[in-house]
Formats: structure tokens, C-alpha cells, sequence
């Protein structure tokens, strides 16, 4: 039987219960005991879950309050000298209070220290915290969480394989926080801890460990190269009699194949959904030493597994290595998928034809299984039968009525240069809108929606059950409206938003209200920390059949003299933060959408919404690893966002808002957004990102850089936000700036809210009386 193996398991618990328990935990409401206790049984779970399956390689280590790489870099002491007053307070070197103050920020007890950076994993929608480096960093064993959790495991009779993300990978992933120096020279200083983490683990039996090395299957310099053999041959000596497994996922090996395959590893794992063609050329390169582990099952996207397809590249790979050199597996860690299927009962929101078509983790887990058996060829009555369902579910689909519209497929053919383009230069738009506005300079605004609080969720969950009728419903929305309307007024914020307490989250409440959307009950996923997402299902050709926002943006207008933003999500956005058909380009799916947010964008427009704010925090993310790939994507990325908004008066303000993301590469596309207004994320940074926006090249826009984090509970002072606005001033120049959050305030209360706004206010009007 060809051996199974799993990279990695969703790990906030079928029914979010980690995030239900981290929050309480944050908010004094469990003891760190109860958290840890509920830890403990959401590991159990997936532990006997993956065991129960047929699953051979099981992962550890994989399990993580908030982040995998915050993680590992407690394990190896990373932890930046601000923290050294928690530090002092920590259990050899590590408690939930340092932990946590990395992750959140903390300001209690006299201690006031700001979070770590954070930004996207690769290209998904998963954040992590971002290592900080400085020279001559030296690094120290601090955690053993990742034997912790074996030996957790191995008591429960499960032999687990431990991950832990490769040294080389931490290092490029991470920053210098100081200049005269390169991280990946720290790597001499790294590599004792590494070496003592895998050699704790052989003593304690790890027969296998799984170190993630994606940066393999990206573009790498010939210095990186270089280490890479050096990195392993010191990790294989330190590993025992424990086996590696140098794992790559998220794109194909390309130009470093000959250097994967000849590492000192055990097994290499490659992904085969990203890289699709990669055996065609890496199969004459595999020496006789190494075993192949294939990524065939998709561990990002919930379509079930064509078994065909996959056992024609595991056949190809067996046929060259035989069956006892080949494993099975996901393409990546499942952490980006939910966790069963067999959970959703609603037919109204995701009919039972299109739930025939998905897989959840768990499902995958049994596809794995099946796909081996298959494989083998001693297949059973019961493997048959998931054969034979998986070919009909297959035909199904590419079949079925639902998924086509003719006329969306023309609307989109005949999209024109001139649907992509505003009528005028930004210099005239910028005059007349300044003409309409009159806004001041520092021109104040938030990115959208606050507080959505225990009461404003209840509603929601009320009318679902229908305890409540929409006109009650209706009241309650409006009168959170206004009073979110007379606080904005009152703190003399320049450019006003509804709130959004009428949405559930900036993606799904589109989808809603788009055909060719399907939707999940449980289908969450982390994207942060406790911050758990639940992407709608694109399954079919997406329209708009009517006004989606228009109702609560006019409203908001009508009760105030002041300019209120229409508050819409950008195709890409919408795109990348659900999950998408794959029946055809992503591109295609891309302009369907944009042309039902132009509709949008038009009737806000005619209905007297005159600054339109058109969200696009993923464009960024869907950049492709590989920079051959990169300009293709953008080009049409690009284009689909200027279909959305182009089409409207000079006089109508768009803005867009993106977060936690690096320009520096990019900067010249973003600016071909030609957005009126972008809004972004600078406050971890301290302004550093905004550098991309003022270097040789200088964006045309206007900018609004974040001035404070609302990623964490802290409230920063007033001259906080002004040291933050200065530093802006420095490098962009004043008539271009714009004082706002870096993100939106769903998730904070109201009173760190209000405080937070009225130190914001404080200091643009500082600045413009400077």
C-alpha cells in the first residue's frame, strides 16, 4: 500500500471553538488552564480524526493559538527586545501573556509594547507575524511545544510527524529591523536550536519529521541556493535515525529541481495541483535514494479530487519509482480549507448538487485514502464505490444548468479599453471633487465598518432563525446607523461611513446578493488569530440581480450634511477570499464580478453617493510566486478593478483600501488602479511600507496610510499617531495625505474605538496646523 501523508489540519476547531475560547480567554472570562484544556481536545480530535481516516503521516506541531510562525519563533527565542519586560515575567522563556502580547500588542500593568508586524502567507489569505531581525542575532531553544505535542500525541498511540517550517524559509519571511546587515546570514546562528529541536525529537522516537520549506518553489538567488544542501546535510546529521521530508507546496519546483531532489532528505514532497506538470521533467532527476511524496489532493480550494486525473500522475510517478518510493498526500497544509462537509445541512444556501461537487478536510483526508488504494490496485467494494461516485459527481458539474449564463459570458467579452478608463487625468478629478467636498487637508475617514457587537450579531442570528421579523430587524440596523452617523460627527471626522452592521463580512454579504454564489453553514477558516472567515462558494457564471448596498449607504446620507462613503468589495477580493470555480480562468470569474460591482457603483452614484470606497486587500495576495508570472496576472487584475470603477463622473471620489501587504514591487500597478483615495496599512510598520509610495517612483494619489493597528486592543496616544503622520509628511507630500485606521473596526469595541478616533482627530489637526 502506497503511504499516506497529511501536511497539515485546520486547527480553530469545527465550530470555531479556539476562537470562542481565545477570545474569552483575552477577555478574563477563562482561565489560561480552559484554554489550554480546549487546545488539548481540538488537537485530540484531529489527531483521531487523521488516524481514523487511514491516514499514515500524521502531523504535530501543526496546532496553534494564533500562528504557526509566532510559533516558532518563541521556540527559537526571536523575540524582539521590546517584549523583554514580559519576557522577564515568562516560564523559561515562553507564557500566553508574551505570546499573546506578540500576536495583539499589550497595554496593562504599566507595560505598553505594540504587536508584531503581520502579512500574508505566500499567496493566501492566512496572516502570519512577522520574524524581526537584527545583526549578530543570536537565537536560543525557548519552547518545546513541538515535542510537547508529539509526546501528547504518542501518548494517545498516535506516531505523529512533527512540522516545522525550515530555516531558511523562517529567515526569508522575516525582516531586518536594522540596516548593514542580510537575515539569511543569521543562518549560522540559527541552525543549533534547529538542530537541538530535531534531535530532542529523534530521542523521543519521531520516525519522521516534516521540515516546510516552501521558498523552494520560488525564485531563489544563487546565495539561498547555495545554503540549502549545507542547511540539510547539518539538519540530517542532527535527525538521527529520524527521516526528513523537505516539503514544498504552493508552486512547482521549476529552476531548483536539480537542487530539491538531490537534498539529503528522505522524501521530497511536491505540490501537484500548483504544479501540475512538474513530474513530466523532475522524474528522470529523482535519485534512487529519495521518495516522492505527491501533492495530488488540493489542500486550498473545496472541489472534490478528479481521481482520474490524480491516478494518472501517480501511476506516471510509480511506473519511474515504484509504488514503494511514492506517498500520497495533500498539496499543502489543509489549514486553508474547513473542516467537513458533513456538517452542512442547509440545501437553501448550498444546494445538495453543488455540495456534490466539494470536500472539506476531511473528505480530502478520505480522498488521500482512496486515491492509495486505487493506486495499489487491490481495490475493495467500498473504494470502488467512491470511485464510481467521484467520475458521476465529475460529469455532474461539468453538466450542469446551474453553473452557465450566456449573457454574463458576452457582457464580458465585450468589455472594452474604454470600460477600463476615467474620463479624465486624476489632477482635473482631484479639482472637482475638491470643489464639491471642500475637505481639509489631512482629510480624516475610517477604512468602513465598526463595532459589531454581541447585540448587532444576535439581530442578524435572530432574523435567520426568524425570532425576529425584518422590520425589526430593519429598526435596530437603522438606528445603529445613526447613532454610528452622530458619533463620527461629533469627533469631527471629515469623510463618514453606515457602519456596515447590516454585514456579516465584506465578502460573504456580496456573494449573498450575487448569482453564481453558493454558501457554507460551517465553512470557516482562519485568516488571523482568532479571525475566522467563511468564503462563499463561486460556483456558476456571477451577476448582480439587484441593488446590494444602496439602501444603508443612502440612508447614512440622508441623515448628515457631510459626505458618507458607499462601502463596496473589489473583484479581486471578492475573487480571492472565497473560493473559486475551477472550470475556467480566474481572470474570466474576475471581470463577471467586476461588472456586477460596476452596477453597483453606478446606482450608488445615481442614488447621491459621491465617494465610493471599493475594497481590494487581496490584490496584492494574488500575485502570482513566481515573477514570470507576475505581470500577466496584474495586467488583468488591474483592468478588472478600473471595469468596476471607471464609468462614473469626475466629481465621484473612488477610493480603495489594501492591508498588510508589500508594495515595493508592485507600486507602478497600484497606481494604474488610479484610484482617487488608497487607503493602506502602515502603523506595525511604522510607516516603512509607505517608502514603496515615495521611492524613484512617486505615486500620483492621494494616500492614506494607517495610523494605528485595529488588530490589537491598545489604544495609541495622540502623539503617537502624530510621530506616525510625521514620518508619512517625510516622504509624501502633505497635500497627498490622507488620517485614517489601517483597517476597518468590526472587530474592536466601542470604547478602545472611540478613543482611538478622537487621538486620530487630535493629531490630523495638529498636523494641519503645522
Amino acid at each position: 500500500m502506497l503511504i499516506t501523508n497529511n501536511l497539515g489540519y485546520p486547527r480553530v476547531g469545527p465550530f470555531r471553538e479556539l476562537k470562542k475560547a481565545n477570545e474569552a480567554y483575552w477577555a478574563k472570562k477563562i482561565s489560561a488552564e480552559e484554554l489550554l484544556q480546549t487546545a488539548k481536545e481540538i488537537r485530540q480530535a484531529n489527531w483521531n480524526t487523521q488516524k481514523n481516516a487511514g491516514i499514515d503521516l500524521i502531523p504535530s506541531n501543526d496546532f496553534s493559538f494564533y500562528d504557526q510562525v509566532l510559533d516558532l519563533s518563541l521556540t527559537l527565542g526571536a523575540i524582539p527586545a521590546r517584549y523583554s519586560s514580559l519576557l522577564d515575567k515568562a516560564d523559561n522563556g515562553y507564557s500566553l501573556d508574551l505570546y499573546f502580547a506578540m500576536a495583539r500588542g499589550f497595554q496593562q500593568d504599566g507595560i505598553d509594547v505594540t504587536a508584531s508586524e503581520m502579512t500574508k502567507w505566500f499567496d493566501t489569505n492566512y496572516h502570519y507575524m512577522v520574524p524581526e531581525f537584527t545583526k549578530g542575532q543570536t537565537f536560543k531553544l525557548s519552547s518545546e511545544k513541538f515535542l510537547n505535542e508529539y509526546n501528547e500525541a504518542k501518548a494517545l498511540g498516535i506516531d505523529t510527524k512533527p512540522v516545522i517550517i525550515g530555516p531558511i524559509t523562517y529567515l526569508l519571511i522575516g525582516k531586518e529591523k536594522e540596516t548593514g546587515f542580510n537575515r539569511i546570514d543569521l543562518i549560522e546562528n540559527l541552525l543549533p536550536v534547529y538542530e537541538q529541536i530535531l534531535s530532542k525529537l529523534a530521542d523521543a522516537g519521531a520516525k519522521y519529521i516534516q521540515i516546510d520549506e516552501p521558498y523552494l518553489a520560488l525564485d531563489i538567488d544563487a546565495k539561498t541556493k547555495a545554503l540549502y544542501n549545507q542547511v540539510f546535510e547539518r539538519l540530517n546529521s542532527a535527525a538521527g535515525n529520524a527521516k526528513l521530508i523537505a516539503t514544498t507546496y504552493f508552486e512547482a519546483l521549476q529552476d531548483n529541481e536539480d537542487l530539491a531532489v538531490n537534498l539529503p532528505v528522505h522524501a521530497l514532497h511536491i505540490d501537484l495541483v500548483r504544479g501540475e506538470n512538474q513530474l513530466d521533467t523532475l522524474l528522470d532527476k529523482v535519485p534512487s535514494s529519495l521518495t516522492l511524496s505527491l501533492g495530488v489532493v488540493e489542500g486550498r480550494n473545496i472541489w472534490k479530487n478528479d481521481y482520474q486525473k490524480s491516478l494518472t500522475k501517480i501511476q506516471q510517478a510509480v511506473n519511474a519509482l515504484g509504488a514503494d518510493r511514492v506517498w500520497i498526500g495533500t498539496s499543502s497544509s489543509l489549514l486553508h480549507v474547513p473542516f467537513d462537509l458533513d456538517s452542512e445541512k442547509n440545501e437553501e444556501t448550498l444546494p445538495a448538487e453543488v455540495k456534490n461537487w466539494l470536500a472539506f478536510a476531511k473528505q480530502k483526508l478520505a480522498e488521500v485514502k482512496d486515491l492509495a488504494i486505487l493506486a495499489n490496485g487491490d481495490v475493495d467494494a467500498t473504494t470502488a464505490q467512491h470511485f464510481e461516485a467521484n467520475k458521476a459527481a465529475a460529469e455532474s458539474r461539468r453538466t450542469s444548468p446551474l453553473i452557465h449564463r450566456p449573457e454574463v459570458k458576452e457582457r464580458v467579452s465585450n468589455i472594452t479599453d474604454e470600460d477600463a478608463q476615467r474620463t479624465s487625468p486624476f489632477a482635473s478629478r482631484k479639482a472637482a471633487q475638491q470643489a464639491k467636498f471642500n475637505l481639509p487637508s489631512f482629510a480624516t475617514t475610517t477604512i468602513g465598518s465598526f463595532p459589531q457587537t454581541k447585540d448587532v450579531r444576535k439581530w442578524r442570528a435572530d432574523l435567520k432563525k426568524g425570532t425576529i421579523t425584518q422590520e425589526e430587524y430593519d429598526k435596530a440596523i437603522a438606528e445603529e446607523t445613526e447613532n454610528t452617523i452622530r458619533l463620527q460627527e461629533q469627533l469631527e471626522i471629515d469623510v463618514l461611513v453606515h457602519g456596515e452592521f447590516e454585514r456579516n463580512d465584506m465578502v460573504e454579504y456580496f456573494g449573498e446578493q450575487l448569482a453564481g454564489y453558493a454558501f457554507t453553514q460551517y465553512g470557516w477558516v482562519q485568516s488571523y488569530g482568532s479571525r475566522c472567515v467563511k468564503p462563499p462558494v463561486i460556483y456558476g457564471d456571477v451577476y448582480r440581480p439587484a441593488d446590494m448596498t444602496v439602501r444603508w449607504s443612502a440612508y447614512a446620507q440622508s441623515l448628515t450634511n457631510r459626505p458618507v462613503k458607499g462601502m463596496l468589495t473589489g473583484p479581486v477580493t471578492i475573487l480571492q477570499w472565497s473560493f473559486v470555480r475551477n472550470d475556467q480562468p480566474r481572470s474570466t470569474t474576475t471581470y463577471q464580478i467586476a461588472l456586477a460591482i460596476l452596477d453597483e457603483v453606478q446606482a450608488l452614484e445615481k442614488s447621491g453617493i459621491k465617494i465610493i470606497q471599493i475594497d481590494e486587500p487581496a490584490i496584492r495576495e494574488g500575485l502570482p510566486l513566481r515573477k514570470a508570472d507576475q505581470q500577466e496576472y496584474l495586467n488583468w487584475a488591474v483592468r478588472a478593478f478600473r471595469v468596476s470603477s471607471s464609468n462614473v463622473a469626475d466629481d465621484t471620489q473612488i477610493h480603495t483600501h489594501m492591508c498588510y501587504s508589500e508594495f515595493n514591487n508592485v507600486i507602478k500597478d497600484i497606481a494604474a488602479m488610479d484610484a482617487d483615495v488608497i487607503t493602506i496599512e502602515t502603523s506595525r510598520s511604522q510607516m516603512k511600507l509607505l517608502n514603496a509610495f515615495a521611492g524613484d517612483f512617486k505615486y500620483p494619489n492621494d494616500i492614506g496610510p494607517g495610523v494605528y493597528d485595529i488588530h490589537s486592543p491598545r489604544v495609541p496616544s495622540t502623539e503617537e499617531m502624530v510621530d506616525l503622520l510625521r514620518k508619512a509628511k517625510a516622504v509624501v507630500p502633505s497635500e497627498q495625505l490622507w488620517v485614517n485606521p489601517d483597517c476597518g473596526l468590526k472587530t474592536r469595541a466601542w470604547p478602545e474605538t472611540k478613543a482611538a478616533l478622537e487621538s486620530m482627530v487630535k493629531a490630523a489637526k495638529i498636523l494641519r496646523a503645522e
